[in-house]
């Protein structure tokens, strides 16, 4: 199977959308598909030697929409304001007004069918041609019903009702289109944060150059208060950086040389120059927004409940109005025209644009929401698993903890000071490579003690530790045996080191010749916020396991700290998805978290796999259905908290279209309805379902971050 992107010209309602899955699901060779009216793209996988991309352009072509194929990653959004539909509206309303006050205030009213019939034949291009291409498809859908109850209209002499007909029809496609570039008007703002030319240093010369034509490579200049152009490493400099663009993060990070920064992100303080690491079409934000656009065309379940409704629902109701406005005259010896009326009514409040755009504005609505926020959902189905979740597994090395080594306790022997303990602890690691060496060194940095001496004779025994001379006395760091073999004394301090070790921690015993000078203790840190995270979804009735890789000890320690219900300790990555998969069959359904790399086989068996940290590493962005930009665990219950929302409101939506659907229809079916009055009712169903849905943009997250 190939893959392909389809452009697709003429997009403006779900009726297109369900002109264009017909044309496909009847195409031999094509498989999977997927539609998105924010880009108009149709993207898909096909089978070349059963159907070529010319048959599948040539199909879409016979519902009257324009076809090519992309060459590029992304789409053009639609902006709902600057197509000719709203032109048409515009004149439609216009002529209707005039006519109206013509008519009550200079011309006789026998006269003013001449200026809605105006009305009608500006407002009637649009609609009209979306019904007479679902009339060639054989499909009935909302504009064919309209058609119908404008011709009947004029049929029976009602002008100004045909008018207004087709205006508020109209009116309605165009308030789908707004809310549906409303709702994305969140993600297409995220492309323009990145600046679209950077300043490039080339043979000593600073030159503007649009980013499409940066190189790997090269050096860009950033200056204080600009956007960063690029990914890339810090060269030259140091500043706060604003990532809250990519990481939702509130409170900048002071980069230094080495450091990586994001494309889109506000260089604060000073001077900067960095070294690009990745083209433009690949950045950290790019990923971002293709991963939203992707995903706004996966359907949550209440979407495929919507269709299906409507792809019944609709011919139904065409088959009741034609009943209503037939069967009374022919049967029963009812006048004519009173039940053609009726039956005119029926086509016109049972198109219920409410119910079609129930589900979508909301969840792109929530995906914007969330994308703002530094968090980014695979698709609308992963709101209804998150709200569902009994259990959160928890990997521990980079979720639970930061998943460096960090220096927790110094603990000094004899009138030896802490400081002095660290400095010679730095200076007999400084040559190792071990990962606790580095650990000791970067504690003895902070703490801005002396690491330099003369230091002679160094030796590193693997798996015990190092030996070396400083300043010309013989000096040890390593494990409690490995002091003991040396001759150095440990007896007054045995029992402070076991008790460390039963807290999870890794101990290093510092000596001389002339005695033990001390312990340090090394553990990796738990993540800022992990216990308050964690103590939020207890409240919530939500289980907690740890998964681990670790010892025994060390996962009981952690566990403890962290305050997770359960751990599983000492585990394979084939062994966590055995654990991942027991959980799912004894509670329901199972999150995972974890850093999108090693943890992607356990994510992928759970009902929702959550990735953390992807600012950090490409692979996160594609491991986890959901996926959270930053380290921040607080964003886990911001995210059940957005998921139930959003589920709550698509519930809302719906409820409010089906009971208004049933209680119109039945109005008009007993003809207490006119063709304004039950258009007008329509139309507000609609609003209220849109206003509803936009809400999703501005809710807050009242999980504040834990990190400190």
């Amino acid at each position: 199977m190939e893959q392909a992107k389809i452009q697709i010209e003429g997009i403006g309602s779900q009726t297109e959308i369900q002109l264009i899955e017909q044309k496909m699901n009847a195409l031999a060779g094509v498989g999977s598909f997927t539609i998105d009216p924010a880009t108009k793209q149709l993207s898909l996988s096909y089978d070349s030697s059963s159907v070529t991309l010319q048959d599948i352009i040539r199909s879409i072509s016979e519902t009257g929409m324009k076809a090519s194929v992309v060459r590029s990653k992304t789409g053009k959004f639609s902006s709902w304001w600057k197509e000719k539909q709203q032109i048409a509206l515009l004149g439609c309303g216009l002529a209707i007004l005039t006519t109206f006050l013509l008519g009550l205030f200079v011309i006789p009213q026998n006269y003013t069918f001449i200026g809605y019939i105006i009305a009608v034949l500006i407002g009637v291009y649009y609609p009209a041609k979306k019904a007479l291409i679902a009339l060639m498809n054989l499909t009935a859908t909302i504009h064919l019903l309209m058609l119908i109850g404008s011709v009947g209209a004029l049929v029976l002499g009602m002008w100004s009702e045909a008018a207004i007909l087709i205006f508020v029809y109209s009116l309605g496609d165009v308030l789908e289109s707004y809310a549906v570039d409303k709702a994305r008007g969140a993600i297409r703002s995220l492309m323009n944060l990145a600046p679209k030319k950077a300043l490039v240093r080339k043979d000593g010369k600073e030159v503007m150059v649009p980013v499409e034509e940066i190189n790997v490579g090269d050096v860009v200049v950033v200056k204080a208060g600009e956007r960063i152009p690029v990914d890339g490493t810090v060269l030259v400099g140091s500043s706060f950086v604003d990532q809250s663009t990519v990481t939702g993060e509130s409170i900048p990070k002071n980069k230094q040389v080495g450091d990586v920064v994001f494309a889109g992100t506000i260089n604060q303080e000073s001077f900067l120059e960095v070294r690009v690491d990745k083209p433009a079409s690949e950045t950290m934000l790019s990923k971002i927004i293709y991963s939203v656009e992707a995903a706004q065309a996966k359907k949550i379940s209440f979407q495929r409940f919507s269709d299906r409704f409507s792809n019944l629902y609709t011919p139904a109701m065409f088959v009741l109005g034609v009943a209503v406005a037939v069967i009374p005259p022919l049967f029963f010896g009812a006048e004519w025209m009173p039940f053609i009326l009726r039956g005119l009514v029926v086509f016109v409040v049972s198109c219920s644009c409410g119910l079609a755009l129930s589900v979508p504005v909301a969840v792109v609505a929530a995906m914007a929401n969330a994308a703002r926020k530094g968090v980014v959902f695979k698709g609308g189905a992963y709101f209804e698993s998150a709200q569902k979740v009994k259990v959160i597994a928890f990997d521990k090395t980079g979720t639970l903890t930061i998943g460096r080594p960090e220096v927790t306790d110094v603990v000094t022997f004899g009138k030896i000071s802490q400081d002095e303990l660290l400095s010679v602890a730095a200076i007999i690691e400084c040559r190792s490579g071990h990962p606790l060496a580095n650990a000791i060194l970067r504690k003895a940095k902070e703490s801005n003690v002396p690491i330099n001496a003369n230091l002679e004779n160094f030796e590193e025994i693997t798996g015990k530790g190092v030996k070396a001379k400083i300043n010309g006395k013989q000096c040890f760091a390593g494990s409690l045996r490995f002091l003991q073999e040396n001759s150095v004394s440990t007896e007054n301090i045995q029992e402070q080191v076991v008790e460390l070790e039963n807290e999870g921690k890794t101990t290093i015993l510092v000596g001389r010749d002339d005695g033990l000078l001390g312990v340090i203790a090394i553990a990796d840190a738990l993540r800022p916020g992990a216990k308050e995270t964690l103590k939020v979804i207890h409240g919530a009735g939500i289980r907690t396991v740890m998964l681990t890789g670790d010892s025994e000890r060390c996962a009981k320690a952690i566990a403890a700290q962290v305050g997770v219900d359960e751990y599983f300790a000492q585990l394979m990555p084939d062994e966590k998805v055995n654990v991942v998969q027991q959980l799912r069959e004894k509670y329901g359904s199972v999150a995972m978290v974890g850093d999108g790399v090693n943890d992607a086989p356990a994510m992928a068996v759970s009902n929702v796999g959550i990735a953390m940290g992807a600012a950090g590493t490409d692979v996160a962005v594609e491991a986890g259905d959901i996926v959270l930009m930053s380290d921040d665990l607080s964003k886990i219950n911001y995210i059940r908290e957005l998921s139930r929302k959003t589920v709550a409101n698509v519930k809302q939506n719906i409820a409010v279209s089906l009971i208004n659907i049933s209680f119109m229809v039945t109005a008009a079916l007993l003809g207490y309805l006119g063709l304004v009055t039950g258009l007008l009712l329509n139309e507000i169903s609609a609003l209220v379902v849109i206003g509803n849905a936009l809400r999703l943009l501005t809710s807050k997250n009242k999980f504040e971050s834990f990190k400190t």
